[in-house]
């Protein structure tokens, strides 16, 4: 079942520009100078109920823009959008009950008051039953390991502590569907293991499809199976990881120990030497030309130790968008 549909979306804002300087200022109160900025260029894709995908591209991309057309935030200048069946934009009442927004920079925690408040606020907004939320509250504050912290003034909270909260607040309503836009941005990697766990935990849980924008490859590499890539509005990938790392990284590393000695100036004979710490070296050898190059250090060498290893994802994102630069 197909639970976002995207097609054709476009998302561009008008803006004026001038020149700096008094006479520009007040040239500009009768001829200003308006540029469109496409924040989103054309893109579809359709994700399935229970999909968890990772939607990543540089700053400014338009991944946020994104994450707002499809919560209804704002209104695409142009394409069709449909979530569970509605239009976002409509911002109909049944729609708003089965999305969550989680943006990492904002908040609705109320500083001085207890999380349990915004909490008891929201059981209000989406008329969810007292069994109902004290049910899904026992298991969200389970799931982040929070029970004993809802009652304490947001502001005595550590930012972890505090973007858990916010996840609870954001999620008690039991939504279908969820944006998370940044949502471990700020917080250290013990913090980060925990939110990316608990998405994962959540998604299995309430099959829940989740769309994940997020810089930190981390996050995606160990949630996320699909990518969505975009750059400067248009989408550039949409595929398997797995997929990603097979059509862009050319290469793979061999990372080789040897017992008996051997000299950089033998293994640079070998070709594609990257480094070479004895007893340690480091090769960069071409995909379809890996099974070769090991059965030749194998015949040639010693060897005490031989890893295969595929290159970083971040390496690898960043050769999809220089690609889609050129």
């Amino acid at each position: 079942m197909t639970a976002i549909k995207v097609a054709n979306l476009q998302k561009y804002f008008h803006i004026y520009k001038r020149q700096g300087g008094i006479f520009s200022a007040l040239r500009s109160l009768f001829n200003r100078k308006k540029v469109d900025v496409k924040a989103v260029d054309n893109i579809s894709f359709e994700i399935a109920q229970g999909e968890l995908v990772g939607f990543i591209g540089p700053n400014g991309a338009g991944k946020t823009t994104t994450l707002k057309c499809l919560s209804g935030l704002l209104y695409p200048s142009s394409g069709t959008i449909s979530v569970l069946g509605f239009t976002p934009f409509d911002r109909k009442t049944d729609y708003l009950k089965k999305i969550s927004l989680v943006m990492g920079q904002k908040n609705q925690l109320y500083w001085d008051l207890p999380a349990m408040d915004t909490f008891k606020l929201n059981k209000e907004i989406y008329e969810i039953g007292d069994s109902e939320f004290a049910e899904t509250l026992k298991q969200l504050t389970s799931l982040l390991d929070v029970a004993d912290l809802v009652d304490v003034p947001t502001r005595q909270l550590s930012l972890g502590q505090r973007m858990k909260m916010e996840l609870v607040a954001s999620l008690i309503h039991k939504p279908k569907v969820l944006f998370l836009d940044e949502p471990t941005i700020g917080l250290d990697v013990v913090m980060q293991k925990a939110m990316r766990d608990f998405i994962a935990d959540y998604n299995k849980k309430f099959a829940a499809t989740v769309i994940l924008t997020s810089h930190y490859m981390d996050d995606v590499k160990k949630l996320c199976k699909r990518l969505i890539i975009i750059d400067r509005g248009k989408l550039i990938y949409d595929g398997t990881l797995d997929k990603l790392v097979e059509k862009y990284a050319d290469s793979k590393f061999i990372s080789v120990e040897v017992q008996n000695r051997i000299t950089e100036e033998a293994l640079n004979q070998l070709g594609f030497l990257h480094s070479f710490e004895p007893p340690k070296a480091v090769f960069n050898v071409p995909r379809n030309k890996v099974n070769k190059f090991v059965s030749i250090i194998l015949n040639k060498f010693k060897v005490e130790d031989l890893i295969i290893q595929e290159p970083e994802i971040e390496e690898i994102i960043r050769t999809v968008f220089n690609r889609g630069k050129s």
